[in-house]
């Protein structure tokens, strides 16, 4: 890339980053509790997991915190920041974004937090089965409030956003979808939209009870069952998939549901198929996304 290019591409960022911030609340940040860390990550030096306790589930739950450099710099010490919820796939972790993407080149660019809670294999919905497996209320409450509560952000829906890939795909749109007084914009990528087609995989008959005797809860906890729901202009939705995936054609088939509904969205079907390539390429451009929506008027 030519340093015209990249120059212009930077300053573009930038003002993209000041736009969100203009559009803050001008009072200052409330006072904010200090994190507590339960591990460093080398990966990602902006990096810390912190230890959020979940009264629902009555036991701690871990996730990676990426500020962005701005956050440190002391003449920015009253600025507030939008927060980008980032959920794992199925056998992940807090862990696993990280690892595999450079989120703090990505928090830093676009001036924001980037928040990669522990959601193990609960599919982001609070399982009607299992007590130790609400990650609903974890996420669009507990952990919403804690980050809130810990750092400095703008605590507005409009600057949150929550997106995922596979088990979080399905989980950040059913957490916006449910909760559209909590998040202003969502995404998925590669999601498992519709895990009514999926009755064997993945864990879920231990969070839904088995799928023959239970049709009718595995359909209400599809995420393409809320579609009926939605209302245009709400939220601002970005979803895509790669044309190898396995989940592409119940992707197809949310993205058809929401057009017969009016709802508008970014739709994206680009080559590729399940995994960390495809992810971390796909990020890029749901970042993009978000900033764009952070500094909306």
């Amino acid at each position: 890339m030519n340093m015209k290019l990249m120059t212009a591409l930077t300053c573009w960022s930038l003002t993209l980053s000041a736009m969100a911030c203009n559009n803050a609340p001008k009072s200052a940040p409330a006072p904010v509790a200090t994190p507590q860390s339960v591990e460093q990550m080398e990966e990602q030096p902006q990096a810390a997991v912190v230890a959020i306790k979940s009264a629902k589930m009555g036991r701690d739950i871990n996730a990676t915190v990426v500020v962005p450099e701005q956050y440190f710099d002391p003449d920015l010490q009253e600025e507030q920041f939008p927060v980008v919820y980032l959920l794992h796939g199925a056998d992940g972790s807090y862990r696993d974004w990280p690892t595999k993407a450079d989120l703090d080149d990505l928090a830093s660019e676009y001036g924001v937090l980037i928040v990669c809670p522990d959601g193990q294999d609960s599919w982001y919905f609070d399982s009607p089965i299992d007590p130790k497996m609400q990650f609903e209320t974890f996420i669009t409450q507990e952990l919403v409030d804690y980050v809130d509560g810990h750092y400095r952000t703008i605590p507005e829906r409009k600057f949150r956003a929550i997106t995922g890939l596979s088990m979080g795909g399905h989980g950040a749109l059913w957490c916006a979808w449910r909760h559209t007084d909590v998040f202003g914009a969502c995404g998925s990528m590669s999601g498992g939209v519709d895990i009514s087609q999926f009755p064997d995989r993945w864990n879920i008959n231990k969070r839904l009870g088995a799928y023959a005797d239970n049709k009718q809860r595995w359909q209400e906890h599809s995420v393409i069952s809320l579609v009926p729901t939605l209302k245009d202009n709400v939220q601002d939705i970005i979803i895509d998939d790669g044309a190898e995936d396995f989940f592409y054609k119940v992707n197809c088939d949310l993205h058809d549901a929401l057009l017969k509904k009016g709802i508008k969205h970014d739709f994206i079907i680009r080559p590729g198929n399940h995994s960390w390539t495809y992810w971390v390429n796909s990020l890029d451009y749901q970042m993009l996304f978000f900033a764009k929506h952070f500094a909306a008027e």
